[in-house]
């Protein structure tokens, strides 16, 4: 067996993205920015989002244990699913007090949640989300798979974050969702209380999904069609220190309010990680300001989370001097969650009012006919053929994100790695390419790699894009919700099977 024996093998989803579409409108979550972002008719009119909503999406909500077969009988033995803190806590939690302690820096240290507090979120939680989700949880287990839990997947409760009202007051008014230290409490709240009520059947623990994301498509790229899409550097740098602070913040609550091993083969009864988007950034020339363009993209984008909170350094420096590490900060990941599709070239632009507005030596200019850059169903500048979302396939690019996360010397899952494929022509060969990757990784490289979590099982709902991007190794018809197996998924059973990347 070139893989190991007891590989994980898996799909990710998420609640936003999958979980709506019953037609009798039950499991309907009205309650996050996201709802709101994509229903709202400025963006639609200006083209910011697809006008495609996601109550009419794939219905995982109700269809679960069918997903959950189909899974089964691909030969997976792994599932990612994500919680929507909208669904658990609909309506504000702020008025709840909890301890937080600050330290010398004025930055949130700790935060105490106790039993008196959980029995007040308690009253306020919708206690039959909660249980909805036991059920797909229990049904996971039940079926042999490996459960691994996301508390947040870029959504967040209209409460936290109202995304046309910051939007329409250039982000005056609020709630204004991470650039709120606020967020960072309420959060902490949230994933401990869903750490207490599901701790007896959850040991694998994610708290963010690409935190990196939120902030940089929200705050610095318009075009991404994220909320609120008002560009503030100064907002992007509040909310990435509010991330980070409530990763770190979450790990402690979720470790403290889960004391019962789910699993037996669990070494504790929290394992809680991190999923970062890992995009290996390459210059497009040797010039001197190509290099320090790479150098900073892959410092905003790939390093500084997982360094603040293995390292617990803080600060978004782009001089390279070294800050003072945090002790609030510093060993807040058990394990490192890859999420890879792409790679990004880079030019270096100078501005002197960029360098005065935000310390970077030059400005990365993302390169067209690269990475995400490029014409759908096409070719990229070096050969290589698009994806439906316009993405370059670059395997190689998956061993160079591992290698990138093997120094920080924790157990690593890809935990999406997938392809917008409707026509299923290019599926296959990315997933032998993709899949060779991790063997290399395993074997040459010697990485301590345990699972590959493929995104996604079903179409999706993909965000801003809405239902024209096909990620599914099965197609759903959003009319009847019949979900149908592409090709492609036969060769994803085999490598299972198997456990080696059939190559002819």
């Amino acid at each position: 067996m070139v893989f190991p024996e007891k590989f994980l093998w898996g799909a990710s989803t998420s609640g936003f993205q999958f979980e709506m579409g019953d037609p009798a409108k039950n499991g309907l979550d009205p309650n996050t920015d996201w709802y709101a972002w994509v229903h709202d008719k400025q963006n639609i009119q200006r083209g910011i989002v697809s006008g495609d909503f996601p109550e009419d999406g794939v219905d995982y909500w109700r269809m679960f244990r069918q997903d959950h077969d189909i899974a089964k009988e691909l030969g997976f033995n792994a599932f990612r699913v994500g919680v929507e803190w909208s669904r658990i806590f609909p309506k504000t939690t702020a008025n709840i007090e909890v301890g937080v302690e600050r330290a010398s820096d004025g930055n949130i240290a700790d935060i105490d949640i106790d039993e008196e507090d959980f029995e007040k979120l308690e009253k306020v939680a919708d206690n039959k989300a909660l249980d909805h989700y036991k059920d797909i949880i229990g049904d996971l287990r039940q079926k042999g798979f490996k459960v691994f839990v996301c508390l947040n997947h870029f959504t967040l409760p209209l409460w936290i974050h109202d995304p046309t009202v910051t939007r329409n007051s250039i982000l005056k008014k609020g709630p204004k969702g991470w650039v709120d230290e606020a967020s960072v409490v309420e959060f902490t709240k949230y994933a401990a209380y869903i750490a207490w009520k599901l701790g007896e059947v959850v040991d694998n623990w994610a708290t963010f999904n690409e935190p990196a994301v939120v902030p940089e498509a929200g705050y610095l790229m318009k075009e991404s069609g994220f909320p609120p899409a008002k560009r503030s550097f100064g907002a992007y740098k509040k909310a990435v220190l509010h991330l980070s602070l409530a990763h770190a913040r979450a790990f402690d609550a979720v470790k403290r309010a889960d004391t019962t091993k789910a699993d037996e083969d669990s070494l504790t009864a929290a394992n809680v990680g991190l999923i970062q988007n890992v995009i290996p950034i390459k210059r497009l020339t040797d010039e001197e300001d190509d290099l320090k363009a790479a150098e900073v993209m892959d410092f905003m984008h790939n390093t500084y989370f997982v360094q603040s909170v293995t390292k617990g350094v803080l600060e978004l420096d782009f001089g390279g001097k070294q800050k003072e590490a945090k002790a609030y900060m510093r060993n807040r990941m058990d394990w490192i969650g890859v999420n890879y599709y792409t790679r990004l070239v880079v030019r270096g632009k100078k501005s002197l009012l960029v360098r005065l507005a935000t310390g970077m030596p030059v400005l990365p200019d993302l390169q067209k006919g690269y990475g995400f850059a490029c014409e759908p169903r096409s070719k990229s500048h070096d050969g290589l053929p698009t994806s439906d979302f316009g993405s370059e396939i670059y395997p190689q690019g998956l061993l160079k994100a591992l290698t990138s996360m093997k120094a920080y010397g924790k157990p690593i899952y890809v935990t999406e790695n997938g392809i917008a494929d409707a026509e299923d022509t290019l599926r296959r060969r990315f997933l032998v390419d993709h899949l060779e990757m991790l063997e290399k990784a395993i074997n040459e490289e010697k990485i301590d790699l345990r699972g590959y979590f493929h995104w996604s099982l079903t179409d999706n709902y993909e965000w801003a894009k809405g239902f024209s991007m096909k990620f599914g190794l099965y197609a759903v018809d959003l009319k009847t919700k019949k979900r149908t197996p592409r090709k492609s998924a036969e060769i994803f059973q085999k490598i299972i099977e198997t456990g080696k990347v059939e190559t002819d």
